[in-house]
């Protein structure tokens, strides 16, 4: 079982920062590979991130490539998605999971654990 906790949500003006943390509560973190995924008022969740066990591999949405980078910390068993240059279309809830894919994957229903999510809200 893999406990995931968000933080680091809230409100930003347009071309702000935030920074996304995602704690796991499991001795075996360094083998999931990890993802980060948004979900938006009245629309599907979608993958934003996703990392590597080692973070030797990265992979982004076309939507944020370029403005977002996802990292990992194993011995602190954390993953941060850093966000710059925040735009009011990123307003959403993004939420942490974590998938035993062989490889890092944008494919919602290939993630088994989730985090509750937290909001991150950009105004105009």
């Amino acid at each position: 079982q893999v406990q995931l906790v968000e933080s680091g949500g809230g409100s930003v003006q347009a071309g702000g920062s935030l920074r996304l943390s995602c704690a796991a509560s499991v001795r075996t973190f360094s083998t999931y590979r990890m993802g980060w995924f948004r979900q938006a008022p009245g629309k599907e969740r979608e993958f934003v991130a996703a990392i590597s066990r080692s973070a030797g591999i990265t992979t982004y949405a076309d939507t944020v490539k370029g403005r977002f980078t996802i990292s990992r910390d194993n011995a602190k068993k954390t993953v941060s998605l850093q966000m710059n240059s925040l735009k009011p279309e990123d307003t959403a809830v993004y939420s942490c999971a974590a998938t035993m894919s062989l490889a890092p994957t944008t494919r919602v229903n290939e993630y088994v654990y989730w985090g509750q999510g937290t909001q991150v809200t950009v105004s105009s």
